[in-house]
């Protein structure tokens, strides 16, 4: 019935709107913490899945980055509650600055502050002191644009 806007669908399964609304709640809670200088809910079971969630707007945030067929950008959420993302370059995508075929960036952001980067909760300027990007790191850095949520 709604859809998830943030990952640029007009119409989203119930299954990822409930989804969003878990991250939504996670995140709320997270910020609670936060202002209050208590730990955050930082457990696999309950963070993993918000990441992978959020993940999911990583196409709609590169939609406008051109990118030559088969080429790949890896990101990393390092830490017990991360993981690892994949963005492939495809057929109707023909030009643009992804220069050649195979992996043209990785890109590694710590745990602690994934969530704060996706939900606008830390400056781009404080986030990319912290961001590790392997190969082109235009490419990589510009996963400091995308947003998680609504906003």
């Amino acid at each position: 019935m709604f859809s998830v806007s943030w990952a640029g669908e007009e119409v989203s399964a119930n299954w990822f709107d409930t989804a969003r609304e878990f991250t939504e709640r996670w995140h709320h809670q997270q910020q609670i913490r936060l202002a209050v200088g208590k730990p955050g809910i930082m457990t696999r079971e309950f963070y993993f899945p918000v990441l992978d969630c959020f993940m999911r707007a990583l196409p709609h945030a590169y939609s406008a980055v051109p990118a030559k067929p088969w080429t790949l950008a890896q990101f990393n959420i390092a830490g017990d509650c991360g993981g690892n993302w994949y963005l492939l370059g495809t057929l109707r995508q023909e030009t643009g600055f992804f220069r050649r075929r195979g992996k043209i960036s990785e890109t590694t952001i710590p745990q602690e502050i994934a969530w704060r980067i996706f939900t606008k909760g830390i400056a781009r300027d404080a986030a990319e002191s912290q961001v590790q990007v392997e190969g082109q790191s235009d490419i990589g850095m510009h996963i400091l644009r995308m947003v998680s949520i609504v906003g």
